[in-house]
């Protein structure tokens, strides 16, 4: 009775035998209102558009990736930054030796060899897990300097491909092939 505001006026005509009957609140909404409503809210046109994805990167050496969030206009060198940058700013370990995104390339897995282009845009690559390691060309480099440090061979600041034609300039006299590769039989 309480409900109603309605006190003991409605309670006595009850009681006495009256014709008062006890009106039940509404529990359920009125469902065309609601469909009217639905109706003209966006959301009814369809799904609401996204507007930012959330990437897993996984950076070479570390044991968990970096989970980035950015826009769908964003693109593969925004994503090499943003992970770079998350990860030098979470104290990520291993410390990545260089902290420029210049010196990182963006691949699909870590069993890809191509890298990604960094002007393709995120939305049309098909992935949202990437895995980011060095360039190759400082990887390269690196190997060298760490040989030279090993006091294996000299290293050279010369690319790959100058490297190469220093291995065809020298020459055994034997002739045969295979006997290029062996320095120290000259």
């Amino acid at each position: 009775m309480s409900f109603h505001g309605r006190g003991s006026a409605v309670a006595g005509a009850t009681a006495a035998g009256g014709t008062g009957q006890l009106r039940r609140p509404k529990t359920l909404p009125n469902l065309s209102a609601a469909a009217r409503i639905q109706a003209t809210s966006p959301q009814a046109e369809g799904r609401p558009k996204m507007t930012k994805v959330l990437l897993n990167v996984t950076i070479q050496g570390s044991l968990g990736p970096v989970q980035v969030l950015l826009t769908l206009d964003s693109t593969v060198a925004d994503l090499i930054a943003a992970a770079v940058r998350l990860y030098v700013k979470e104290g990520r370990r291993p410390v990545l030796p260089v902290s420029k995104p210049a010196a990182y390339d963006l691949h699909y897995s870590q069993f890809s060899l191509e890298s990604l282009n960094r002007d393709e845009l995120l939305v049309e690559l098909g992935s949202r897990n990437f895995f980011l390691c060095k360039r190759r060309e400082d990887a390269e480099t690196g190997f060298h300097q760490a040989l030279a440090n090993s006091g294996g061979v000299q290293a050279t600041s010369s690319s790959p491909s100058s490297c190469s034609k220093q291995a065809e300039g020298r020459r055994t006299g034997f002739g045969l092939p295979w006997l290029k590769l062996m320095g120290f039989l000259q």
